[in-house]
């Protein structure tokens, strides 16, 4: 019996970026540190001095912070989460005593209204626990019901809601289909009106807490008719409505407690009153929810370098090989400095992004990206060098390891938990696109009818002058900068030189901005296909952003009179080894293995080294590679689990 196929939209590659595109942000009304960074442009006064936050959501964040860590301490059992696979009801209704369903939530609605530094702060304690209970926390509040709410929804929405949301209703976020990730053109999950409702077909996959959330943000396209524009729009749906089926509760490598599942809509009326925002507006809603939700992910990240950090400081010392602590041993001792250094600046850039948008004085929407991507990836390396100072005990189990009497350390879970973040809230070569996006919009605003092919002969015309205006001013400013002045950024030398770092920073960036401009006038409208160069310039904007964030956090700690020596010591270091990332990076731009790596791609695809693939066997079971999500009644029994239900 052949497997069902799986029914897809048919969506061109020029309509699916015409769809992103007018999903994005369009306008810069606020600045960008970022933004200018990959212009050539070093902002230093931008971040420095460090912003800081007020006094009042200090003194409330402190206090839910210490209320959060004696629960942690003492009623979260991460051993049995793990064992389990599931976060205990009574730990759940533990967290709704403590209000930390409402921490983003403004307490005019019954929440903690804590500022996203202290928001952050707390995911990051609570996610060193249990990545899973952080993970349930994260998608609830910070692209669950709250924050679009928050940012989109209407006053009679927020009071239905934000309440409930703050004391018990857990929410979940519903995009994804089986055959639909980073493409949301193509989704196909509807939502067609009918009178002063909305009826949903379709099916979502990696739901994460659908299988036990309260209420769900769904994305869904209506279809365009008389009085309605249509395109894919968001709502609030109640998830015991009337045709909702959670058909499977997924089972991951890692992130063992979390609740992600697979959901199927049908006939699900939605009242239209739950419609956020208006028809169309479903993807801008999702993209800038997540330009400040997505601070939560690299917050748990830097938790977690903290962790790998403590860990790898007690093992190495107590660890003895050839007659001395191994760390005392360069090889092993390279990888704790790794850790060290680059956890300074993970919550530097963290610390840094999530006050500036607390303040909301600048455009953090690259920043944000930037940290997830750079978190994510930084963290899993910390956890990977883990795993190797802690030798075979690293691979072996917490389970194992307190059975034969040693130590229960859960090195080879934090690698399998981390493993996710490079892939969730957009895979790291998503993030690379999207940012590299934002980072060459400067040059598409005055150059992109130049290099597209349906524009008109008058029409590139206009903007040849007007590019030529624009670079005339702007390239000659690449040139030099304050970067070639020794004396620059002198508030920076107190005994260990961070002055030096930043010039770095600032000729680089103006590297960055010349190299950027160099791809573009080569390969004009072909630059989106040059993934693996675009891939590298925002690589290299992630490490001069962080190195500037640990930096300027550096000279604040200093300030401070709070471990300023120590601080300004894994500032250098983090810088150092961020140099020499930066000089590789670089030279990768242009000596690679892109073009003969597409000539192997095309020869794999076209099976010319199949031979390649003799002497195994595959133990893959049967069945599609993408499920069948074709609308109907569901066939399954209904998985959902709400906590306490």
């Amino acid at each position: 019996m052949s497997a069902p196929t799986t029914q897809r939209t048919n969506v061109s590659e020029r309509e699916a970026r015409q769809v992103a595109e007018a999903a994005r942000e369009q306008n810069w009304r606020k600045p960008s540190f970022a933004k200018e960074l990959f212009l050539g442009r070093f902002r230093l006064d931008l971040i420095h001095p460090h912003p800081l936050p007020d006094a009042e959501s200090v003194r409330r964040g402190e206090t839910f912070l210490a209320e959060l860590r004696a629960f942690c301490e003492t009623e979260i059992d991460a051993a049995r989460i793990e064992r389990e696979a599931r976060i205990p009801d009574e730990v759940v209704a533990g967290l709704k005593r403590l209000g930390a369903l409402g921490m983003k939530i403004d307490t005019k609605y019954g929440g903690l209204g804590l500022s996203q530094l202290y928001y952050n702060k707390a995911l990051a304690l609570v996610g060193s626990v249990s990545p899973a209970v952080g993970a349930l926390l994260s998608a609830h509040q910070s692209i669950g019901v709250p924050q679009p709410l928050k940012i989109f929804g209407t006053q009679e929405q927020k009071d239905a809601f934000l309440p409930r949301c703050a004391t018990d209703a857990i929410s979940a976020f519903l995009l994804t289909e089986p055959d639909v990730g980073s493409d949301p053109a193509r989704l196909a999950t509807s939502a067609v009106p009918e009178g002063d409702e909305y009826v949903l077909d379709g099916v979502k996959l990696w739901t994460t807490n659908g299988v036990v959330a309260d209420l769900l943000v769904v994305m869904a396209r209506v279809p365009k008719s008389e009085g309605h524009p249509g395109g894919i729009t968001a709502f609030v749906v109640e998830a015991d409505a009337e045709g909702i089926t959670v058909e499977h509760r997924n089972a991951f490598m890692g992130l063992r407690g979390i609740e992600n599942g697979v959901t199927r809509f049908h006939q699900v009326r939605v009242p239209a009153a739950n419609r956020i925002g208006p028809e169309g507006a479903g993807l801008k809603i999702a993209l800038t929810t997540l330009n400040t939700g997505r601070l939560s992910l690299p917050a748990m990240c830097a938790g977690a370098g903290k962790w790998c950090l403590k860990i790898a400081r007690q093992w190495a010392a107590e660890r003895e090989q050839w007659g001395r602590p191994v760390a005392l041993h360069e090889a092993v001792g390279s990888k704790i400095s790794f850790i060290a250094a680059t956890t300074f600046a993970l919550e530097a850039v963290v610390d840094l992004a999530s006050q500036m948008a607390d303040e909301d004085r600048n455009d953090i929407r690259i920043e944000a990206a930037l940290a997830k991507l750079y978190g994510s990836e930084m963290a899993w390396l910390m956890a990977d060098e883990l795993v190797q100072i802690r030798g075979g005990r690293g691979y072996e189990t917490a389970e194992s390891l307190g059975a034969r009497g040693e130590r229960a350390v859960p090195a080879e879970q934090m690698l399998r938990d981390l493993r996710i973040n490079r892939i969730f809230e957009g895979s790291t070569e998503i993030m690379h696109l999207l940012i590299a996006r934002e980072a060459v919009d400067a040059h598409l605003s005055v150059a992109g009818d130049l290099i597209d092919p349906d524009k008109s002969l008058q029409d590139k015309a206009k903007a040849g002058a007007g590019a030529g205006v624009f670079y005339a001013k702007w390239l000659p400013k690449l040139v030099a900068g304050p970067g070639q002045l020794p004396s620059s950024y002198a508030e920076f030398k107190h005994g260990i030189d961070l002055s030096g770092h930043l010039r770095f920073v600032e000729r680089h960036a103006r590297k960055l901005a010349r190299a950027t401009f160099y791809g573009m006038s080569r390969w004009q409208g072909r630059m989106e296909t040059k993934q693996g160069f675009l891939g590298r310039i925002v690589d290299v904007g992630a490490e001069l952003f962080a190195m500037s964030a640990a930096c300027v956090r550096a000279e604040r700690l200093r300030r401070e009179g709070e471990h300023g020596r120590e601080a300004y010591q894994l500032a250098d270091a983090f810088c150092r080894q961020a140099r020499v990332r930066v000089d590789e990076l670089f030279a990768r731009l242009w000596h690679n293995t892109d073009g003969v790596d597409r000539k192997v791609v095309k020869g794999v695809l076209g099976g010319a080294y199949e031979w390649l693939e003799e002497g195994v066997l595959d133990p893959s079971g049967d069945g599609a590679w993408i499920a069948d999500a074709t609308p109907g009644a569901s066939e399954r029994v209904n998985a959902r689990r709400p906590y306490g239900g």
